[in-house]
């Protein structure tokens, strides 16, 4: 979703590559610096119309509360000023490379006029798109007026050598006028020194109009992002309501593959142990020996979905997380690592079980894939606390070219991270190493 989160575009993108004149010298003549000024001298005749319709619709409305038509005229201006809001969202993408997600649509309760009038009027986004209309404009008369005024006079003293080259003066006045004084005395700027002092500061001017464009520009990402823009609160709503379906899933996968285990593991071999034993009761009085042999694979056959049970116990939650935390338990899953892996575990307490069993999973997880698909010699695992963040980081020396897209559980780790607001990173170049990140809340 689109932050202020909000992102940059491209082109803004491409001109923050290195350059060779510092920034400060090249604002001026950047595209952004271009486009935030067109942006700017536009706002100006928007924001009067706005600002009109704003009025009129208020007051039109507030002069028809005495009957029932105040509401639904105000519903009505709400509903234009949210389409006008779509518009000025628009306008910042294309001018201010501010991508600025819609907000919540109007959802009716139910059928016909007055449920669609509730629910525009109950509309936490009809009303910043109506306070949009009515405060933007003090600023965009003062940003145009400011804007226009240094960025004009910069350029024209700037150029003022072309100018005087292009209009030159004969007689006793050479030089343009540039001021008169009280009495109507001109004054003329026409010796090489004077042209030079005149673009030296029409040089300053346009370096300093052209930051002054830049943080009017922002002020305005300001007032698009946060009254134009989905509200904060409706975003953590959907969010958290994807997460819950990401938690859902991961949950029903986590039982469907616990059924498998048991079913076609240790379930069969319980199966298999069973008629085993059967078969040597019957054989016990005739063939003791015999008996005796099976009773023997029974034993065998014992160990082994004991061996299974451990293996999927360990897989829902291991116990040694449960009694002796997360060095002990990483220590044990990176033993059974196919490479050397070294554990660094650096917590002042122990997290909340539940950001504990995750981070225990997501370190085994990784280190699955670095024995299945890394083909490295060694790796690494450190843990440690960070400003109230549980940080992972599992490194490794083998091939690289991991990404969350590759097949490797990487994509559906990051979901299940994100479901409890982690985060997961990837640093994987073809050739290596790889650095895989993971930040979890600790709710300790």
């Amino acid at each position: 979703m689109a932050t202020d989160h909000h992102t940059a575009d491209w082109r803004d993108r491409r001109e923050s590559r290195p350059h060779l004149v510092p920034p400060v010298l090249r604002a001026p003549f950047e595209g952004r610096t271009w486009r935030e000024f067109g942006h700017l001298m536009l706002s100006l005749p928007i924001s009067i119309a706005l600002f009109v319709f704003a009025m009129v619709t208020v007051s039109l409305s507030a002069g028809l509360l005495v009957t029932f038509l105040g509401i639904p005229v105000l519903a009505a201006g709400l509903a234009a000023c949210r389409g006008f809001g779509a518009l000025e969202r628009a306008r910042a993408r294309a001018l201010l490379g501010l991508d600025v997600g819609s907000p919540e649509p109007v959802r009716p309760q139910g059928k016909g006029m007055m449920a669609w009038v509730g629910a525009v009027l109950k509309s936490g986004t009809s009303w910043r798109n109506l306070l949009y209309a009515l405060l933007h404009l003090p600023w965009a008369v003062t940003a145009f007026a400011v804007s226009l005024t240094f960025w004009v006079t910069g350029w024209s003293l700037l150029t003022y050598p072309l100018w005087q080259w292009v209009f030159p003066t004969y007689g006793s006045n050479p030089g343009i006028q540039v001021y008169g004084d009280s009495r109507g005395e001109a004054f003329y700027l026409d010796t090489p020194f004077e042209i030079a002092g005149a673009s030296a500061a029409g040089l300053a001017t346009v370096l300093v109009s052209a930051w002054l464009i830049r943080g009017f520009a922002q002020v305005d990402r300001l007032m698009v992002s946060g009254l134009l823009g989905p509200s904060r609160l409706a975003t953590r709503v959907v969010e958290l309501e994807s997460d819950r379906g990401v938690v859902v899933d991961t949950a029903a996968a986590d039982l469907r593959r616990i059924e498998r285990d048991l079913h076609d593991g240790a379930q069969a071999r319980l199966v298999a142990l069973a008629m085993g034993l059967g078969l040597a009761k019957e054989k016990l009085l005739e063939d003791p020996d015999a008996a005796a042999a099976m009773v023997d694979e029974a034993h065998g056959e014992v160990k082994l979905a004991l061996q299974e049970l451990r293996d999927l116990a360990r897989g829902i939650h291991p116990a040694v997380l449960t009694d002796r935390g997360l060095n002990a338990a990483l220590s044990s899953i990176a033993a059974r690592c196919a490479v050397p892996v070294t554990v660094e575990v650096d917590l002042p307490a122990r997290p909340a079980p539940a950001i504990e069993g995750i981070a225990y999973f997501t370190v085994s997880e990784l280190l699955q894939n670095i024995s299945k698909h890394a083909r490295a010699r060694r790796a690494s695992v450190d843990v440690w606390h960070s400003q109230g963040r549980l940080m992972l980081q599992v490194t490794d020396d083998g091939q690289g070219g991991a990404d969350l897209t590759s097949g490797t559980g990487l994509g559906g780790l990051a979901e299940r991270l994100g479901a409890v607001d982690g985060v997961l990173a990837v640093d994987s170049p073809v050739g290596g190493p790889t650095t895989v990140t993971a930040e979890l809340p600790w709710r300790g």
